[in-house]
């Protein structure tokens, strides 16, 4: 009597143990739910080019960083066409994971530059717009910044709409930003309503700008736009303008050794014209 009691309490510990076992298969923990859970992560800021680029961490996955940017996995592959089929990413490398930031501008020399509008970032702007300026050194006096043209630190960028209710100066930033290889623009985008806007640039002493130093914008809620200015240091434009006019001086001189030999030439022609027949 006690043996069938014994297997019948066994069997029944049997049941309990299968029947845990079946009900953690099918509920999902919390944590492999929501792989992100929990995780504090601050968007990547847009560069210079409008690229938004996030540096491969240890342990992410192509899904844990389409999902860290409200993102597709598809979607992460497309603006990465260079991953494999397994979508394997190595720690420290960059991937592309949106497009937002502001676009370089381009300008004829002497003309006023000409902002580029670019879409929204994927953060709504809730009806305010964003300005990004650039003052450059224009290392070649082009109006048109190169590579190698860093940022101009020393001068200063205002900002002001033209019914009054929005005005603001920065001063601007120089050098390359080591993180993208590009000049740092300055950025105006706190409580920036739509509107129209005069952007003025004020270049640092011992420099002359390159281009129009004032701009009229005019931009609507959501808009970003960026706008360069350049300024060249006034040394190198003397030393320009001193090799041209020393040019130029050299070629007068020559001129003048040409007219002045031919004038004695023909003064001793004339000599010779007037004297007798028998004295030539």
């Amino acid at each position: 009597m006690n043996s069938k009691k014994q297997i019948f309490a066994a069997g029944i510990l049997l049941l309990f143990i299968f029947t845990m076992a079946a009900l953690s298969n099918r509920v999902p923990s919390a944590e492999a739910s929501s792989p992100v859970q929990g995780l504090q992560y601050q968007t990547p800021t847009p560069g210079p080019d409008g690229r938004i680029l996030y540096t491969v961490q240890e342990g992410d996955t192509c899904i844990r960083i389409a999902l860290l940017h409200n993102i597709s996995e598809n979607q992460l592959r497309s603006l990465n066409p260079d991953l494999d089929e397994n979508c394997t990413v190595i720690p420290g490398e960059k991937l592309l994971v949106g497009l937002g930031g502001p676009a370089l501008a381009t300008a004829t020399p002497g003309a006023s530059p000409t902002p580029t509008l670019v879409p929204p970032t994927p953060t709504p702007f809730n009806g305010t717009t964003e300005i990004c300026v650039l003052l450059f050194e224009d290392i070649n006096g082009d109006a048109l910044r190169q590579e190698d043209e860093p940022g101009l630190g020393g001068g200063a960028v205002s900002v002001t709409s033209e019914d009054g209710a929005y005005s603001q100066t920065k001063p601007t930033l120089g050098g390359m930003d080591p993180d993208t290889g590009e000049p740092a623009p300055v950025c105006f985008s706190d409580d920036l309503p739509e509107g129209a806007y005069q952007i003025s640039v004020a270049v640092p002493d011992g420099y002359n700008p390159t281009m129009n130093v004032s701009y009229r914008l005019d931009l609507h809620a959501g808009d970003a736009a960026y706008v360069d200015f350049g300024a060249q240091s006034a040394k190198s434009g003397n030393e320009s303008a001193s090799q041209e006019e020393g040019g130029k001086s050299g070629l007068l001189g020559l001129l003048g050794a040409l007219l002045l030999f031919g004038g004695i030439g023909l003064a001793w022609y004339a000599m010779r014209a007037q004297r007798p027949r028998g004295l030539r």
